[in-house]
């Protein structure tokens, strides 16, 4: 049954009907834009392909005549409108772009108010019309939209007639004024319900000024004549679209942080901080927020600090003594009558006291299991004899419990009788889905790590449970990731293409839980939050442990991806992430915001403003952020971006930093120095060198394969050297000492 219909709905169908003439018209392939106008709106008619029609409103002025005092052809790809109307003059951009594969339209759409406004309520800008203009005749399948405050985005495939495919995605970064005049929100105001979807203004708290210039829409939509209903196809194509758009949208600029700084702040505080740390029967162990006493020591927090430890350890040749002191207490979490590893430190749960579903003894969050398992297999594979110990000597409870309950966990269970504690995330939404794809992770590092076949067989049943959730796949993000990385290994192990569409869903799955916008408005003018990433598929807020361990797994992601072909949107989305996480995670530590910001009495612990540990949340603009704690297992942060991003030259007085990933680096003394830029050829990236000792640096010589000239560098304030590169490029440094030269390829 359809939806009832708005008035404006209704009222634009019957006005549409009547043919008005074209103000504009432009073709593609596939689909014929028509630029039209009726008594209280500018239209943008589409053909699509098989019959199929939808109209964009781009712009609106409720129950009066709008006058369009002006137009200019844009260059033969659109148009630019003047439009006056009894609320204010209004301009209307509209570009269509066909330079690749899927045609864009874009409409930009500005009001300067001719006295002071008051939003109630507005339409939405897309309508499916049918034949006749009559949207009763349509149907459609919408895959994903917006949630919360996540990219202003909608999905959708016309079904009938069946004619095609369409992304829609509202720059919303661009709607900040709106937002900062009238006291909102740019949370869930992308939606809909068919045939009317789209973007629709929030309703103001407070009028926006007369005579002040506002931005009301920026709306970008990609087509395809593809109706994909098979789950890997509708998958790949979200991706390719979204990198469609992404290469189209206005994204803001990055600055070089220093990481080696910050991260000395941050061990610093981290070891010497007493809210870090409890202590119990003569062990030390690691808060899960700062201040935090009453909560028992879980294995994951000291497990997710150590790994990052252990990746800086590795890049810096430093010993630091905190990761014996971590080391020393993770035997204490094995239950040899169980036979497994714990969540709460056992000789500590008494300390419970039930206030939460999971905050009881030996109560498991599924996820909970098997991420101390993961990063335990990981300190084995490199060595680490204890954590192998404790690893292998837990895996058959985890694969009894995977049996129990057929690869398809619950979100919390006991762990001596597996009763079921809590089913489902939400009514009718099963449980956590993505945990199948990081026990497969843990099967294939079993595997790894002992050759036996029973740990492979039991990666690919997992993984193949995974069909048929797509983007319902994201439970919580880091484990989705690890789910990517682990079906893209059976991919290759197995040259089973199901690994690899399975693989991409979950990438999907994380894309579609971002914020491609930046929230300029209330608290949210003071960090940048373009490209960040919720932790939940539900939560309010972007969290600092689930981006810093998304980015390392999708570092991992990009490795294992060399010797294959991946998807082209993939990499691209993949490096952009992580350019703007090395950008932007600074801003988790409260030292970097406005004390008046920061949330006075967090839910857990206490937040002190000026220590180097990160706050669990960012919150939407008018929302105080640090509500949840100060999360002490998010300090692997600066950690996990130092070795990621700073190239280390054999007594040399410079690193080289590059924020985007790379591979093949190899670095030795006067010999050449050989690394390559993954991500897209089509994005810039920076590259700096920054200089390690109070001498200035020597003269550099750049070079990109493929570009006879020098690349130049920029010197900044600091004494560094800055060069713009781009993805996917393979560059040659060479510097002039006064004593030597050495030449460095970049292969």
């Amino acid at each position: 049954m359809m939806n009832a219909l708005t008035p404006w709905a209704v009222s634009a169908s019957a006005e549409l009907a009547a043919d008005t003439g074209a103000i504009f018209e432009r073709a593609s392939d596939h689909f014929h834009f028509k630029v039209t106008a009726t008594s209280d709106s500018i239209w943008i008619q589409t053909e699509l392909p098989g019959g199929g029609r939808v109209a964009f409103r781009a712009a609106y002025s409720p129950g009066t005549n709008l006058e369009i005092t002006k137009n200019k052809s844009n260059q033969h790809q659109g148009i630019d409108l003047d439009v006056s109307s009894a609320i204010g003059r209004q301009t209307v951009s509209i570009i269509i772009d066909q330079a690749e594969q899927w045609p864009v339209l874009h409409y930009t759409t500005t009001l300067v108010p001719a006295k002071d406004l008051s939003i109630p309520s507005w339409p939405k800008d897309i309508l499916f019309n049918g034949k006749n203009d009559n949207p009763e005749q349509t149907k459609g399948k919408i895959h994903a939209s917006q949630f919360g405050a996540r990219t202003g985005f909608l999905y959708v495939s016309e079904t009938t007639p069946k004619s095609s495919t369409l992304l829609y995605l509202q720059n919303l970064t661009a709607l900040s004024g709106y937002c900062e005049q009238t006291e909102t929100s740019l949370a869930d105001t992308v939606g809909g319900e068919w045939p009317e979807l789209g973007f629709s203004l929030p309703s103001s708290k407070t009028p926006i000024k007369a005579g002040k210039k506002v931005i009301l829409s920026d709306a970008f939509i990609a087509f395809s004549n593809e109706i994909p209903e098979k789950e890997p196809a509708i998958m790949r194509l979200f991706l390719n679209l979204l990198a469609r758009i992404y290469l189209l949208l206005p994204r803001p600029e990055t600055q070089y942080k220093d990481w080696p700084q910050i991260l000395d702040n941050g061990l610093s505080d981290l070891i010497e901080s007493p809210g870090c740390w409890s202590q119990v029967a003569g062990q030390k162990y690691f808060n899960a927020y700062v201040s935090d006493y009453e909560t028992p020591p879980e294995i994951m927090v000291q497990l997710a600090v150590l790994l990052p430890l252990l990746d800086y350890v590795e890049w810096s040749k430093k010993d630091l003594e905190v990761m014996k002191t971590i080391r020393e207490g993770l035997p204490s979490f094995y239950d040899k009558e169980l036979g497994t590893i714990m969540r709460w430190l056992p000789a500590a749960e008494d300390r419970l006291k039930g206030e939460e579903e999971q905050k009881a003894p030996k109560v498991m969050d599924s996820w909970y299991l098997h991420h101390p398992l993961l990063n335990l297999s990981r300190l084995a594979l490199k060595g680490d004899k204890v954590a192998e110990e404790l690893f292998l000597e837990s895996l058959d409870f985890a694969i009894k419990v995977a049996h129990h309950f057929k690869y398809k966990w619950p979100v919390f269970y006991k762990m001596d009788t597996l009763e079921i504690i809590k089913a489902e995330t939400a009514e009718g939404k099963g449980g956590e889905k993505d945990v199948a794809g990081i026990y497969a992770h843990i099967m294939l590092q079993a595997w790894e790590l002992t050759k036996e076949k029973r740990y492979l067989n039991e990666a690919g049943k997992a993984a193949k449970t995974l069909q048929g959730y797509g983007f319902e796949i994201f439970y919580q993000a880091n484990n989705t990731a690890f789910s990517a990385g682990a079906l893209l290994r059976l991919y290759k192990i197995t040259d089973n293409k199901l690994y690899l569409e399975l693989s991409y869903m979950c990438l999907a799955g994380i894309f579609r839980n971002v914020q491609l916008w930046d929230c300029n408005y209330g608290y949210g003018k003071n960090f940048p939050k373009f490209f960040s990433l919720y932790p939940l598929n539900d939560a309010p807020y972007t969290a600092v442990y689930e981006e810093q361990e998304v980015f390392c797994a999708f570092h991992d992601y990009l490795k294992h991806a060399e010797d294959i072909d991946l998807l082209p949107s993939a990499k691209l989305l993949i490096a952009e992430y992580i350019r703007y996480l090395v950008d932007r995670a600074v801003y988790y530590y409260p030292t970097m915001l406005p004390k008046d910001m920061l949330e006075e009495k967090p839910k857990i612990g206490e937040v002190a403003p000026k220590l180097w540990i990160a706050l669990e949340d960012l919150q939407d603009g008018w929302l105080k952020s640090g509500t949840v704690g100060q999360e002490v297992y998010g300090a692997g942060n600066a950690f996990g971006i130092l070795p990621r991003h700073y190239l280390q030259i054999p007594d040399a007085p410079f690193m080289v930093y590059v924020d985007y990933p790379t591979s093949g680096f190899k670095a030795v003394k006067g010999k050449n120095i050989r690394f390559s830029i993954l991500g897209d050829q089509r994005l810039q990236c920076r590259m700096m060198i920054v200089k390690t000792t109070s001498s200035k640096l020597p003269a550099f010589t750049v070079t990109a394969k493929g570009i006879k000239s020098p690349l130049k560098g920029i010197p900044s304030k600091d004494g560094h050297l800055e060069y713009l590169l781009t993805g996917n490029q393979q560059i040659t440094i060479s510097w002039r000492s006064k004593k030597q030269t050495v030449n460095s390829f970049v292969k």
